[in-house]
């Protein structure tokens, strides 16, 4: 996998991040992907799959799991976006102003849809 350049332009040093690009959009390439960018979402990943997957004879739900999965590992492969977005949530929870924490979570929320809209190979 080659890196492309990040797309999150939040705060850091000014240093342009190099991130890997999503895989294929299949349960193997994007556990394989977790592993090599992201390890440690693969213990939960490997739960969520057994639990949810596992030995089912259903695949109604694969596409849910993809999409939660697939959203987590968008925002995992860039270390500031998901830095950025820890701080968002604490910074909410902790927010005595009602509108300002709903305008962090909006935020919170924007990037998580963001990320999940990214293609293979962005």
């Amino acid at each position: 996998m080659t890196a492309q350049p990040v797309q999150f332009d939040g705060p850091g040093d000014g240093r342009a991040r190099r991130i890997p690009p999503m895989p294929e959009r299949t349960p193997q390439a994007l556990r394989l992907a977790i592993q090599e960018h992201a390890p440690h979402l693969l213990p939960d990943f490997e739960a969520h799959w057994r639990r949810a997957i596992g030995d089912a004879f259903n695949l109604t739900p694969v596409p849910a799991f993809m999409r939660l999965w697939w959203t987590q590992y968008a925002i995992a492969r860039d270390p500031g976006l998901e830095a950025h977005l820890r701080d968002l949530e604490a910074r909410a929870s902790k927010c005595e102003d009602p509108q300002e924490s709903a305008r962090l979570l909006g935020e919170y929320s924007r990037l998580r849809r963001t990320a999940a809209t990214v293609e293979p190979g962005q």
